[in-house]
């Protein structure tokens, strides 16, 4: 049963907790090429693997670890996912291909940024980032995020090594 009405409204956007509702959007969104290849999500991301992941973002969410909110522009149809990472401080992010180039991935998270410096009181949230993942790097700038004066993350994730770069933000840092 889903009773969760968490959700955050800001930039034009509704963020809310994904439903029961959703199993079919998640699938569509998250079985994509692109985002096997940049994310932990399966590949495939079929029925069965939108109710696993459902459920672990419901367990998550009780557990006050992580915040998985579908992004709408309505606070109905998702259009990707932004999620918050409570313990790291580190925020995730996927949009749709067929939503892409609307500024959703900005905005969702200047949205959650302010909500992790405010409502989670977080004094530093991050992105992870691949170096030559460009298009994450432009959303990371418009966001007000800056690279971090850390070393390169190494992760191997279904068969390949990469490494992550932080990008920081925080709550004196300014908007984007």
């Amino acid at each position: 049963m889903d009773t969760d009405t968490f959700q955050l409204t800001a930039h034009g956007l509704v963020l809310r907790q994904w439903t029961s509702d959703d199993l079919d959007v998640m699938q569509e969104l998250f079985d994509d090429p692109d985002v096997a290849y940049r994310t932990p999500l399966e590949s495939p991301f079929d029925q069965t693997a939108a109710m696993r992941y459902l459920h672990s973002a419901q367990q998550a969410r009780r557990g006050n670890e992580r915040i998985h909110l579908a992004i709408t522009t309505d606070g109905q149809q998702a259009l990707g996912e932004v999620l918050l990472n409570q313990v790291t401080g580190s925020i995730g992010y996927i949009v749709g291909a067929a939503h892409r180039g609307q500024r959703l991935a900005v905005r969702a998270v200047q949205a959650v940024t302010e909500y992790a410096h405010t409502s989670a009181a977080l004094p530093r949230v991050i992105l992870e980032i691949e170096p030559e993942n460009h298009p994450s790097i432009a959303v990371a700038r418009s966001a007000g995020f800056h690279p971090a004066n850390s070393a390169p993350e190494t992760v191997t994730d279904k068969g390949r090594t990469y490494e992550l770069l932080a990008w920081e933000h925080h709550p004196t840092a300014s908007r984007g």
